[in-house]
Formats: structure tokens, sequence, C-alpha cells
């Protein structure tokens, strides 16, 4: 784990994150983070919404996929527009 943390790859990415750079990489890691939040945030919307009329399984899954449909493109949009500000 010490390994991992001196490589001067990641301690580069690590301070750019804290320092609220934006650029491809951080911008991907973002876009990962949110996707995920929205996959989850979609799941359990899909558990809330349909979970008694199609199961509780298949509206997570179903929530899950639809989830991230509406937040992949408002990150990438704000991403830019953040990377537009900052520059």
């Amino acid at each position: 784990m010490n390994e991992i943390l001196t490589d001067p790859l990641i301690n580069k990415l690590i301070t750019s994150l804290a320092n609220s750079e934006i650029n491809i990489i951080t911008g991907l890691i973002w876009l990962i983070v949110a996707t995920i939040v929205s996959m989850a945030g979609g799941a359990i919307g899909g558990i809330l919404i349909a979970g008694k009329d199609l199961g509780y399984e298949l509206s997570a899954i179903l929530g899950g996929f639809f989830g991230p449909a509406g937040v992949i493109p408002s990150i990438l949009l704000g991403l830019v527009i953040l990377s537009v500000i900052l520059h």
C-alpha cells in the first residue's frame, strides 16, 4: 500500500483531485463516480416506485440501467462548463 501512495503518478492524481483541477483523468474519475452513484440511486428509486408491481429485483435492475441515462450527459456538460470557467 505504501508503494501505491508514494508512486509519483498516484500522488499527482490525488493532488489534482484535492485541488479541484479538471483534466482528462480527473474528469473520467468523476464521471465513473457519478455513474456508480446514479446507478445506486436509480436502483433505489426503481424499488420504491415499482417494487410491488414488477418485483423488487427487476425494478432495481431497470432503475440501475435507466438511472445514469440523465446523469451522464449532465455530468459531462457540468465538467465542460467548470473547465471553461476555471481556465
